[in-house]
């Protein structure tokens, strides 16, 4: 007799299982797709659409069409808790959905205050939609006066923003003054020579990096720093990182020390085995992971095996994570920094390559039409 497999969310960490669906279908089990948006994009290439190397069809993926191709139920709806006794999941709505397995895939949010979140010139990085929001505002703004623009946090996503905002002005040929709040140090967990190449190119474009202050409070369009310093913004981009939605806390599920749900070498709940989960919103026990996309990438074909093995009685496979990831910073300028098993490099041929991975990325999951 055939189960009932949900997967919630279209990350990163499910592409591999929804482009395969109709393997669950041949199996005589049904599916049911629970997504916020019928549109998923992909935040390797969002700082590139912000500044519009990319256009907006070309860094998403039609989930909605992906999943019903396929033979699955597609709900449009946001999950608010998992009931793991009762196998249900809460979605906002109000409706429950049963399961015999499930998969969740929930991303990540970027932590920031609700006073702040209120400001209309407040935009975070995540969802990456948000960028195409401040695309339009930074557009709009250049129509009439020079823009004031400020993103806040030193790692890669602040970095390729930042880069990605001049080239959006450049392009617009406007003028403005864009600065980077960096925290107390530009890129500190990686190697000087990645730093500094950052350093030189955002600074060889006159965009301001500040090292050694953080964001205090923004107050009507204005940034206050932990140095006193005040500035003009008529736009904030917040990419201060990211941490995984309550929801796990919320329903009793075992989490680890950053809120994602825990899971085991299958990328399993360590106490509900029906229970799987992949990229940003879960918590590695075997090691710690950082919050990056290379890792769910991975985790697809895991995922794929061990949810048919689940409702089909078979062995599971273990999720052994790579031991050097690629770094790769699109700067804005046609050129990137790549960070590779210990060398550094970039310029032109170096955002060639990281050009090249993204669209052979999107050519294997844009697969229901989405370039027309």
């Amino acid at each position: 007799m055939g189960k009932h497999l949900v997967i919630v969310g279209a990350g990163h960490a499910h592409l591999t299982v929804l482009k395969n669906l109709a393997e669950f279908k041949n199996s005589g089990h049904d599916v049911t797709v629970v997504s916020a948006s019928s549109l998923h994009y992909y935040s390797g290439m969002g700082p590139g659409m912000l500044s519009g190397i990319y256009r907006a069809e070309e860094i998403r993926f039609d989930v909605k069409k992906l999943s019903e191709d396929r033979g699955a139920v597609f709900v449009e709806d946001t999950i608010v808790k998992v009931k793991p006794d009762e196998r249900k999941i809460e979605l906002q709505s109000g409706n429950e959905v049963s399961y015999d397995a499930i998969s969740l895939n929930t991303g990540s949010f970027v932590p920031v205050a609700e006073p702040m979140l209120a400001d209309e010139t407040v935009f975070t990085v995540k969802p990456i939609e948000n960028l195409l929001k401040a695309r339009r505002k930074v557009i709009e703004t250049l129509k009439t006066r020079e823009l004031n623009a400020t993103v806040v946090g030193g790692g890669p996503t602040g970095v390729e923003i930042a880069g990605n905002l001049d080239r959006l002005v450049r392009n617009e040929s406007g003028k403005g003054r864009i600065t980077l709040v960096a925290g107390t140090r530009l890129l500190p967990q990686f190697k000087g020579s990645v730093r500094q190449r950052a350093l030189n190119s955002l600074r060889g474009r006159n965009v301001q990096v500040i090292e050694g202050a953080r964001l205090s409070a923004i107050k009507d369009g204005a940034v206050e720093l932990s140095d006193g310093a005040v500035l003009d913004s008529d736009i904030t981009l917040m990419a201060i990182g990211v941490k995984p939605s309550p929801l796990f806390e919320d329903s009793g599920l075992p989490i680890g020390r950053d809120g994602g749900m825990l899971v085991n070498q299958y990328l399993q709940s360590v106490s509900y085995p029906e229970i799987f989960g992949g990229g940003d919103c879960i918590s590695f026990e075997p090691q710690p992971l950082a919050k990056v996309g290379v890792y769910a990438v991975r985790q697809n074909p895991i995922l794929l095996h061990n949810l048919l093995s689940t409702l089909n009685g078979h062995e599971l496979r273990q999720f052994v994570p790579q031991k050097s990831i690629l770094l790769a910073l699109n700067l804005g300028d046609g050129t990137a920094i790549i960070h590779w098993h210990g060398m550094v490099w970039g310029g032109k041929l170096g955002f060639s390559l990281k050009d090249y991975i993204d669209r052979k990325f999107m050519g294997l999951f844009q697969v229901s039409g989405e370039l027309g």
